[in-house]
């Protein structure tokens, strides 16, 4: 009993570790919102939230591990998946702005061991991932070396349609070290880390290392170690703030270089994420990413001036939704607490047993007070994108094909289309992956990655 009575002071403890007094409405409301959604087990993390300059919240909830038995703290590090291509996507604009390259080079000049099909790349493609470079299931900097370099073709022209591989970031890493001579790690503490103050970063820190919050999954478990590719900064809230303050001030590469950082095809992210401007001027920079269990995503809304930074080591897909419900705060405005992740369950369950996942998908809709499902293809479409990076395309296609038995705007229904065109498109049945990419330009004709397959294939993407 006693040992109960101290775990429970210990859980509760690390709910309310907030660094400032509870005595700003804007604090204490921010602070339910953040214990509500540690309660229900959708944010274990740490969070900063300024608004005009003022630090309004900074916290740190919840556990270092999944063994529960260490608080997390603010000096904690954590991986940021995709926002770490930043970096590398600063480097070659620093490089660019010194006249070191240019963004219209073909890779091929700097990078001459890659077959001919480099010559048609330029780096311009490779930063907002239109360079027709397929996807990679290399984990490591020499597999993704390896399959480049017996890559026959490109999967479809650069600039004609926006692929999410990560051969597009290992390329722009070695051109950085090509050019500038120096290791892309070293390069990076150089030219970003050391300028910026941002002494708490570590490239390529060990997952495992007892500075990093060590990632964990919903039922507790840690992360296992794993092999994978370099140039990842391990780095705390406090210094990827630091980081996007000044990216988003111009302080490491001027306004036409991020400019050049924000394009992005179609649907697609740019080097940036989500970045947007108005009449020249940058007014929102959002980015997420994850991996293994980690998760971020940066907010900044340069109108109202105010930043949501929020970094998690227990992936549960709902830092979105507590950003919105945090702005609705700051705007004095109702909020709701996030509920339960269905993708994250439903991922797991059709990955272990396809038919059992059917069977828990139909249960688990019928259970709203438990699960999120606001966005039931959103649900779908993740999985099933989730699936296809395993190889799983046949069970990826149904599942995309059961999303299509939603009541969907047409902009889903055309995504849903584009997806399993796709799907198709990988194992080589043409017929039904154009019919799909067609069905998807019906229903969309913004679609410019259902069109550019149409174009690849052949056929006219036109209604």
């Amino acid at each position: 009993m006693k040992n109960k009575f101290l775990t429970f002071i210990l859980f509760s403890n690390l709910l309310t570790p907030n660094l400032f007094a509870q005595t700003d409405p804007l604090s204490r409301r921010i602070d339910s919102l953040i214990q509500a959604a540690h309660r229900i087990g959708v944010f274990n993390g740490n969070i900063i939230v300024i608004s005009k300059g003022q630090t309004i919240y900074k916290a740190a909830v919840g556990f270092a591990d999944g063994s529960r038995q260490y608080p997390l703290t603010m000096q904690k590090r954590f991986d940021i998946g995709s926002i770490a291509k930043e970096f590398n996507g600063m480097s070659i604009m620093l490089l660019a702005e010194r006249k070191k390259l240019s963004a219209t080079d073909p890779i091929r000049k700097y990078l001459p061991e890659f077959p001919a099909w480099a010559d048609s790349i330029h780096i311009s493609h490779l930063l907002n991932y239109t360079s027709g470079l397929p996807a990679t299931a290399a984990n490591t900097d020499q597999g993704v070396l390896n399959e480049l370099l017996v890559l026959k073709n490109l999967a479809n022209i650069p600039g004609r349609a926006y692929i999410y591989s990560y051969a597009n970031v290992y390329l722009q890493q070695r051109i950085v070290e090509k050019v500038s001579g120096l290791k892309y790690q070293a390069f990076v503490e150089k030219n970003i880390l050391k300028p910026l103050d941002m002494k708490h970063t570590v490239m390529d820190l060990p997952l495992n290392d007892t500075t990093m919050a060590i990632a964990f999954n919903n039922k507790f478990i840690n992360e296992k170690p794993r092999e994978t590719t370099s140039g990842w900064p391990r780095l705390t809230a406090e210094d990827l703030y630091r980081f996007v303050l000044a990216v988003d001030s111009y302080k490491l590469v001027g306004k036409t270089s991020v400019q050049k950082l924000s394009e992005h095809f179609g649907e697609g992210e740019s080097s940036l994420g989500e970045a947007k401007f108005e009449n020249g001027e940058l007014v929102w920079h959002q980015h997420h990413g994850s991996n293994y269990n980690y998760e971020a995503l940066v907010t900044h809304d340069l109108k109202n001036d105010r930043f949501v930074i929020l970094t998690t080591s227990n992936q549960n897909f709902k830092v979105r939704q507590l950003t919105t419900a945090i702005l609705s705060i700051l705007d004095h405005k109702p909020y709701t607490v996030p509920k339960r992740s269905l993708y994250l369950e439903l991922r797991e369950e059709m990955l272990a047993d396809f038919d059992a996942g059917v069977a828990f998908y139909r249960t688990a809709t019928e259970q709203k007070d438990v699960y999120d499902l606001s966005f039931p293809i959103g649900d779908l479409v993740n999985t099933g994108k989730f699936l296809m990076r395993r190889n799983r395309i046949d069970d990826a296609i149904r599942v995309f094909t059961l999303g299509l038995l939603l009541d969907l705007q047409d902009k889903d229904y055309g995504i849903a289309c584009q997806f399993i065109a796709e799907g198709y498109k990988q194992q080589g049945r043409y017929d039904m992956a154009v019919l799909y990419a067609q069905r998807a330009v019906r229903k969309d004709p913004d679609n410019k990655i259902a069109r550019s397959m149409l174009d690849q294939m052949g056929i006219s993407g036109k209604n």
